[in-house]
């Protein structure tokens, strides 16, 4: 989650730099081929990076020149070799960002008019040519590193070269799986859920109170019920199936009869609809549950862990018919993925305290009792985990810790052949550096090319 914010903030403040249309007198910094860098490109990069971090550099320009020639050589080579991303795949990246963006601002098209001073479309059409410069100079690197492997050699070379004592220390690493299972409403306190927002609606309909006053007062999602229901603009996908299946049957101003979803029972009120793109406003009603529905929840996963450990029952299958959809690891055959790596390793003092005293007396393939799990909102869930492997603390070695060094290994060798592309490429293509810049070091592949 945390990866996800900073990289949205860095989309916001980059963006919004270039938006800005600062007044800088502007020139021509370097040329690679037919690409040109601008001196304002360098200085908004210097900008953020200075807004990021106090300990920049004294020769941060230059490496900022040379990592953006870098991408021009790039971009230059995929435009020789034709690999322009199609349309759609352009449309669909830069939809991609503007969505997030407006995401971040509840859907508020006009607090993005206020802060960037331009619309969305006006703002999209003006980093078409950008996006489509960042997909042709990914293409072209994929392209560059595509027949990059090692060999077992390779990879015992490379650990053999490293110092011994420098070799990393690995704290004690996990991988688990689990099954989340979220105790569902009786029957009596749906239907009491129900006939309380059935009543609401009536309110709404016979004039007695507006939608939007209701909606402050009972309805459950907090984050809507402030704003008196409102979801913002939305396009397809975002909502629940049986949520989105009702909004866009409404025609502007139409109130939906009371639906059932995973997360209650909602009525729905179509503000404004442009295209395929709605504005909608609910007000939920969750049913209220139970001492006796945790109690069954507890007793129906730990019937599960029975049959799996009486191997009755594959995890997998487990997971598809009882696992909680909504969790990163239902999609995963009930592995949990490390949000820091992508992969499925955790340290073990990564990991929340429930999960590590579960399994920190637990043996390899073991599966633990079911964990109650209380959320900040005040809601409940249960979850048995499988350890699927577990090492001791140790200083890397082949035999333990081979696919890292193995990665480790195949990321220098695509450094070094990216490298070795980029001096073959730079003595092969017209390339200029504006005299400000000539001085430089970190430029003097470049140089090499450049006329005194």
């Amino acid at each position: 989650m945390k990866k996800i914010i900073l990289l949205l903030c860095l989309v916001l403040s980059f963006t919004k730099m270039m938006a800005q249309q600062k007044e800088l007198i502007d020139k021509v910094v370097a040329k690679v081929g037919d690409e040109y860098v601008l001196l304002s490109e360098v200085e908004e990069q210097f900008s953020y990076a200075k807004e990021q971090r106090k300990d920049i550099p004294d020769n941060y320009r230059c490496m900022l020149l040379d990592q953006i020639m870098v991408n021009k050589l790039l971009v230059a080579q995929a435009k020789i070799d034709s690999l322009y991303p199609k349309d759609e795949e352009l449309e669909q990246q830069l939809n991609a960002r503007f969505e997030k963006i407006l995401d971040y601002m509840g859907g508020n098209e006009q607090q993005f008019i206020d802060y960037y001073g331009q619309t969305p479309g006006a703002m999209k059409e003006s980093m078409r040519d950008d996006m489509r410069d960042q997909i042709m100079g990914d293409k072209m690197k994929a392209k560059v590193l595509a027949d990059v492997t090692v060999t077992p050699s390779e990879v015992r070379e490379f650990f053999n070269n490293i110092p011994k004592d420098s070799l990393p220390y690995f704290n004690q690493e996990v991988e688990i799986s689990e099954i989340v299972y979220k105790a569902k409403p009786n029957d009596l306190q749906k239907k009491l859920a129900k006939n309380k927002l059935s009543d609401i609606r009536e309110q709404i309909v016979s004039g007695k109170m507006p939608f939007e006053d209701l909606a402050k007062k009972f309805s459950q999602d907090p984050g809507s019920g402030r704003e008196g229901g409102d979801l913002g603009w939305a396009k397809r996908g975002k909502f629940v199936p049986e949520f989105e299946a009702a909004a866009y049957k409404l025609e502007p101003g139409q109130m939906s009869e009371v639906i059932e979803s995973e997360f209650g029972f909602h009525i729905i009120q179509l503000i404004e609809r442009r295209g395929n793109t709605i504005h909608t406003r609910h007000i939920l009603i969750k049913p209220e549950m139970v001492d006796e529905d945790y109690i069954d929840a507890r007793h129906t996963l730990d019937s599960v862990r029975h049959l799996l450990v009486k191997d009755s029952m594959t995890f997998s299958y487990a997971v598809k018919n009882f696992g909680d959809k909504n969790t990163q690891s239902y999609h995963n055959d009930g592995r949990m993925t490390n949000p820091a790596s992508g992969n499925n390793i955790f340290e073990t003092r990564d990991l929340d305290p429930d999960t590590y005293f579960a399994i920190d007396t637990m043996k390899v393939n073991s599966i633990s009792t079911p964990i109650e799990v209380s959320l900040p909102t005040g809601e409940k869930y249960y979850r048995i985990i499988k350890l699927i492997s577990k090492t001791v603390p140790h200083k890397a070695n082949l035999l333990q810790d081979y696919s890292k060094i193995q990665q480790a290994t195949v990321e220098q060798k695509k450094n070094l052949a990216l490298v070795k592309w980029i001096e073959n490429r730079a003595q092969n293509t017209f390339v200029n550096i504006d005299p400000m810049f000539r001085s430089c070091p970190v430029l003097e592949k470049w140089l090499k090319k450049v006329k005194p």
